[in-house]
């Protein structure tokens, strides 16, 4: 599954422990990761200081959902049980 562009569920919902550009502890659960623009793409996408966890993620229909409010939603059950 290729993600939806503009979706971003997976740079809100989730903690990520991990140091981000203007984010050097990380972020928690919840919270708009710095790097999305204004359009929900990460502005470091591609790039070495992308934290390698965010490049491991893989979409998938049934974390994703079919829209992106479904996807925030799976993703924030997912972390509230990690």
């Amino acid at each position: 599954m290729e993600c939806r562009l503009g979706c971003g569920a997976c740079c809100i919902a989730p903690s990520i422990s991990s140091p981000i550009p203007g984010m050097p502890k990380g972020k928690p659960a919840g919270v708009r990761c710095i790097q999305l623009d204004d359009n929900n793409l990460c502005k470091i996408f591609g790039k070495p200081e992308r934290p390698a966890v965010c490049h491991q993620f893989k979409a998938c229909p049934s974390l994703c959902g079919s829209s992106n409010q479904q996807a925030l939603v799976n993703i924030s059950e997912l972390e509230s049980m990690t």
